[in-house]
């Protein structure tokens, strides 16, 4: 699978600023939370502006909000501006015309890899950062509750 962790951030940081949108959250903020470096949050950050999730504050009160009210971000938005390419891998180069798999397998696997791709599209366009952000809450009322 060519599928990176940059979605997995991405997903994280847009749940971030949904949990908190009444505040902006810096990069280093959403970095602690993904025990990760700042520059690599920094950078997904920036792709998810060019998409036009997600907008920058400049000045002492600064950092990052949501664009969009989250009900109306996908888990698909997301990694749609941080992937690049399809998800599942294609053959590097054209296998070999003289081989009856060779000269069939790359139509057979377009066909049934765009399939999985669009059933990929589809569910992570069903489940949107705010229902993600409403999860993390029910789950820590829920720990809360327990004494957890």
């Amino acid at each position: 699978m060519s599928v990176s962790s940059r979605s997995a951030v991405a997903i994280h940081a847009l749940t971030m600023l949904a949990r908190w949108r009444d505040r902006t959250l810096t990069s280093g903020e959403i970095a602690d939370s993904l025990a990760s470096n700042p520059v690599l949050v920094r950078r997904i950050l920036g792709n998810l502006r060019d998409a036009g999730l997600v907008r920058s504050i400049e000045g002492r009160h600064g950092g990052w909000q949501l664009a969009r009210p989250a009900r109306e971000i996908t888990l698909y938005d997301a990694y749609a501006a941080v992937e690049a390419g399809p998800v599942l891998s294609r053959h590097p180069h054209p296998p070999s015309e003289a081989c009856e798999v060779g000269r069939n397998m790359q139509h057979l696997l377009d066909v049934e890899f765009e399939a999985a791709e669009r059933a990929m599209e589809e569910r992570l366009g069903r489940t949107t950062i705010a229902r993600l952000a409403g999860r993390v809450l029910d789950i820590e009322r829920e720990a809360a509750r327990r004494g957890d």
